[in-house]
């Protein structure tokens, strides 16, 4: 099939198309033209864990859709790992098992959105299976919004807003982007001729840091900023929160992996940057300050510009960027208000700041018709404390030569650096925490209720 340019994907078939070869009883009947749906189903599941999404929401679509598909939820037993989906739907005379490999991780929240349009969509309208088929291919195929240009400038405004965050110049700004966008096209090259994937993170954050530590060349003094700040688009920060998103709902075996993945990354970043300095003869640029110079206007401006970058990177549809701006802005104040003015612990105003976007979410999901992760966590993603875990990872590194002090500060970083993770993490989860029941037996009902009129119809 192939690429189509598209922002927002939609069925571009009809659900009643008289062309289509099977008709609406397959979809009350459980076991009707059941290769086909433990096929789709496998697919819906493999385009939500491959495009970002946590192993609950996953688990909750594929199982939204096997409703509309007419498959009882006792008769359906899923099991989602990071790097696996098995699926088996039994009754008493029939059994059907099938597995499907997740290889290729990546973050786009406009499939994760399609998908999730789609199992709605599917239900209120009784699309048949060639119907849903069609569509649900079409997002597998469709192209990403932004070209790799506009990813790249994403790259370069997320690590810039970054270096802003931590009381960067403006100068530092630009700096920063420079070297984050060289960087951002040294990974694509790296990729492209097939190097492992934690080798190109190794690769790449060598060959930002040394760009940044190459300035000094042009500007006649070290600049320390784009130096922490242009590797920070590496910085997994959609594995970090759907690893504590995954422990929070039970789902430990995913969340164990996507934290070692989260950690394999990190290391692999640090170790570019310490041969990067290394090389450069440079002292441990990790004890900088990294209080920013006004927690009001510049830190929101600075906010806005790497949530809009980090969406770029993310693939988020066009028409939520203002929507994420704003949630970024909202996040940092509140955390800067929090710890700057009250002197709460950061980890303390980190979770209020993703709390209260969590909260907020819950409104403007309806509103926008958007998945609350595709506004959440690129809202909170300029909180993630990137800096802090480079401090830890640097202090291991240089175990053999560092004194204790330096490595008692090292670990108290990584320690600082987890608990604000977990912050976040459960700032954004707060509505899955507390309402998660509520919630789900009021999209249970809507479910129900669908399925009702399509009984009533087919009778």
């Amino acid at each position: 099939m192939e690429k189509r340019e598209s922002t927002e994907i939609t069925a571009s078939h009809h659900p009643n198309d008289p062309n289509d070869q099977n008709d609406g009883s397959a979809l009350i009947k459980p076991f009707a033209q059941i290769q086909a749906k433990l096929r789709l189903l496998l697919l819906t599941g493999q385009l939500l864990m491959e495009n970002g999404a946590d192993t609950d929401r996953t688990s909750r679509d594929m199982m939204r859709t096997a409703a509309y598909m007419g498959i009882p939820k006792d008769e359906i037993h899923l099991h989602v790992m990071y790097t696996t989906l098995m699926l088996n739907i039994n009754d008493e005379t029939h059994s059907y098992t099938e597995f499907r490999k997740c290889t290729r991780h990546v973050v786009n929240m406009t499939t994760l959105s399609a998908v999730s349009k789609l199992s709605w969509r599917a239900l209120r309208e009784n699309y048949t299976l060639d119907s849903f088929a069609q569509a649900l291919e079409g997002i597998a195929v469709c192209a990403r919004a932004y070209s790799f240009p506009i990813m790249a400038l994403g790259a370069g405004a997320a690590c810039g807003g970054f270096c802003k965050l931590f009381g960067g110049s403006w100068l530092d700004f630009f700096l920063t982007a420079v070297c984050a966008i060289f960087g951002f096209y040294v990974r694509r090259a790296c990729t492209n001729y097939g190097f492992n994937p934690y080798a190109v993170i190794a690769i790449t954050s060598f060959a930002a840091t040394w760009l940044a530590y190459c300035t000094h060349f042009v500007t006649g003094t070290m600049n320390w900023y784009p130096m922490i700040s242009c590797t920070l688009f590496l910085v997994p920060g959609v594995p970090i929160i759907n690893a504590v998103d995954d422990f929070l709902n039970n789902f430990i075996v995913s969340g164990m992996t996507r934290a070692l993945h989260t950690l394999l990354v990190t290391g692999s970043m640090t170790f570019g940057i310490v041969i990067a300095v290394w090389l450069g003869n440079v002292e441990d640029f990790t004890t900088v300050s990294l209080q920013p110079d006004n927690i009001y206007f510049s830190q929101a401006i600075a906010a806005a510009i790497a949530s809009v970058g980090f969406s770029l990177i993310f693939n988020v549809p066009k028409r939520l960027l203002p929507v994420i701006a704003a949630g970024g802005i909202i996040t940092v104040l509140i955390r800067n208000v929090a710890v700057l003015q009250f002197g709460m612990p950061q980890a303390a105003g980190s979770f209020l700041g993703a709390a209260v976007v969590g909260l907020l979410a819950l409104r403007a999901i309806h509103i926008f018709h958007t998945p609350n992760i595709v506004l959440t966590i690129p809202s909170a993603i300029p909180m993630i404390p990137g800096v802090l875990l480079f401090r830890l990872l640097f202090a291991l590194m240089n175990i053999r030569t560092i004194d204790s002090a330096a490595l008692l500060a090292g670990l108290r970083s990584g320690v600082e650096a987890i608990t604000i993770i977990i912050a976040i993490a459960v700032g954004v989860a707060i509505p899955n925490i507390f309402i998660h029941r509520y919630i789900e037996r009021n999209k249970q009902q809507m479910i129900n209720g669908l399925l009702a009129r399509r009984y009533e119809n087919e009778g």
